[in-house]
């Protein structure tokens, strides 16, 4: 696992333990050489950005009971890949994003600008 750091290079904090996230299931963004979707930002998950991601083929909604996965609802934050973020971004759909929670290998795919434009605070 690669250093637990955000990208403004603090301690990355938690992004959700109900539903409980990460690509570690450890609740933060935390990434490694064995995560190469880079599950390293935090989402704000809305209705419209739920819908948006399903279309594309990342169903985050859907329950899977089988993985203990009740599936991410509006309002919750949770772990998306840095890919797909990268995607909903270049397509106008990027949601927003929990900055002290999202970890600093995501600047090897966007800038912080970028990434300081959907950041809010809840």
């Amino acid at each position: 696992m690669d250093e637990s750091l955000n990208v403004l290079d603090e301690p990355l904090e938690p992004c959700s333990l109900k539903p409980l996230t990460g690509f570690y299931r450890d609740g933060g963004c935390n990434t490694g050489k064995d995560n190469p979707a880079v599950h390293a930002v935090c989402i704000y998950a809305t209705k419209e950005f739920l819908e948006y991601s399903k279309k594309m083929g990342n169903d985050l909604s859907t329950p899977m009971p089988e993985y203990n996965f009740a599936g991410v609802k509006p309002g919750q934050s949770w772990c998306l890949g840095g890919h797909s973020f990268v995607k909903a971004h270049n397509d106008g759909h990027a949601p927003h994003i929990f900055i002290h929670a999202t970890h600093k290998k995501m600047l090897e795919l966007i800038d912080l600008e970028t990434l300081k434009s959907y950041a809010i605070d809840l």
